[in-house]
This record gives structure tokens, sequence and C-alpha cells, in this order.
């Protein structure tokens, strides 16, 4: 038996059946985890949930940005963008249940034998592991309650406030929590967030830093599994204990699973570019 991570789908679920036969997977004897955005962008979203929603318990699926925003859509009675090809979800007939499935998944859970923390995007320099999972799963209320939810959709965008606090208090709290598990990547040395430089770390603006290398980082202990960074790639620092997964393989990259039992890397090619906006 073996357990995989597996990074951004983002709706290329081809890209997920070659990569699942390179690594043999068994579902009677294997355990799949996914690093979130599973859906927009590619041709195959509505093909991507259905199969992890079926996989059943023994799965888990951390909440990426673009998975947040289709249930925000969906709230609201709206369909996105084209660029985010949602429409077949909206559209199938199992799209409540779908959609049901997908806001009970958390923000952040553990890997398993305590291994450490698989989320999205990034942390705060302030949170420890046990912090990191309250706040998550507080957070994760508000999504997995529809009326609640439908209340705090359009005040989940925007990039205030940037630093975290624990005096932050109702939608800013959530925001803050939200933002940092799903779109950070950049920090300052004093923890404040930059949500809109989205390129890798050479070239970044002065005083910006990968939020995992902020000195002082209180989870630092913790071995952190993460996907959302593209322009990041695969990487695996044990001076700073993360696991970087997105591989870009719906902008014609790769996608890429992580066996956590031995730390090996997976990956498969994709043939094309399934978008030409990154994000």
């Amino acid at each position: 038996m073996s357990t995989y991570v597996i990074g951004d789908l983002q709706g290329c679920f081809s890209g997920l059946e070659a990569l699942l036969s390179k690594i043999r997977y068994r579902a009677d004897r294997d355990h799949l985890l996914f690093a979130g955005d599973l859906v927009a962008r590619g041709p195959e979203s509505l093909e991507a949930l259905r199969f992890v929603q079926a996989l059943g318990r023994g799965t888990h699926c951390v909440l990426g940005n673009h998975d947040l925003n289709l249930l925000a859509l969906a709230a609201r009675g709206e369909r996105g963008k084209p660029e985010d090809r949602l429409d077949a979800i909206f559209d199938a007939p199992d799209a409540g249940r779908l959609l049901d499935w997908l806001r009970r998944q958390p923000l952040a859970c553990r890997l398993p034998e305590k291994r450490g923390l698989l989320i999205h995007a990034g942390l705060a320099p302030q949170w420890t592991q046990r912090q990191t999972l309250a706040l998550a799963g507080a957070a994760q209320a508000v999504i997995a309650d529809e009326q609640r939810f439908a209340a705090f959709a359009d005040q989940m965008y925007g990039n205030e406030p940037r630093r975290w606090s624990d005096t932050l208090e109702g939608p800013a709290r959530t925001r803050a929590v939200i933002n940092i598990l799903t779109r950070a990547r950049f920090c300052t040395a004093g923890g404040d967030f930059d949500f809109r430089y989205k390129r890798g770390i050479d070239g970044a603006p002065d005083g910006l830093l990968p939020w995992f290398a902020v000195p002082g980082r209180r989870s630092r202990r913790s071995t952190i599994v993460f996907g959302h960074w593209s322009t990041l790639g695969h990487v695996h620092w044990p001076e700073y204990g993360v696991y970087g997964l997105d591989t870009g393989y719906v902008w014609g990259g790769r996608l890429t699973a992580l066996r956590l039992d031995d730390g090996s890397v997976f990956d498969v090619a994709a043939a094309r570019a399934e978008s030409p906006i990154t994000g």
C-alpha cells in the first residue's frame, strides 16, 4: 500500500489518468491525496471532480482557490469567466451532489501518520501546525454551511488584511485564513503577504520572500506539502521542510505525484497547454 499526493489537476482528468497508470495505482491498495484546484481552466473539470469525489472516505483533497471560486459562483448563481470552463459542472445532473461534497473538503489536513500538513498554497509565519488546523477548520465551517457561505461569498475576495493577527474577527478573519491557505506565495520578513506577484523566486520584488523562507516561521518543524505555485514547479527543500507539487500541467507542463512512503516523485508531461492563462 502506498500514499500519493498529487498536484493541481485544474480540470485535466486525462493527465490524472496517465499519471495513475504510470504509478500503477490500485484503488484497493493505494491512497490518493490532492493538493487542491481540482477544477478550472482545463477541459475536464467535471470528470476530475467526479473521479475524486467517488474515491470515498480514504481520500483527502484540500480546497484550492479555483475550487473556492467554483463554490462562490454557485452560491451567487453565476457561471464565471469563459476561460474557467466550468459550464459542464453547472449543467451536470449531479452538480448539487458534487458541489455539496466539494464544500465539505478541508482547507488543511494532516498527512497520514502525522507526517505533516497538506495545504494548497501557504502558511502565515505565526502559525503552528496545530493553529493552522484550528483556523482552517473554523474557516471551512463557514464554507460547508451553504447559507453562511452564500452570505460570505462576496466578502471572500480581496487582498486585505495582508498580515495575520489573532485579533482579526468576522469576515476579515475568515478571508485572511482563506487567502493565506489558498493564494499565498510571497511574504515580507515582517509577515505582510503580497498576493499580486505570481512569478517564481528569481526576480521577485525586493523585500519579498517565499512564505516558507520567512525567518522564524513557527511551522518550520512540520513537513508541508503544497501546490498552487506553478511558476515554482516541483521543489523539495529539506531546510524549509516543504514539497511543492504544482508543475503546471494545464499550462503545458507536467502533473506530479509525491509518494509519501519514500519521497519518490512521479510525473507525466502534457501534450499541449490546455489554457493560455496562468494563475
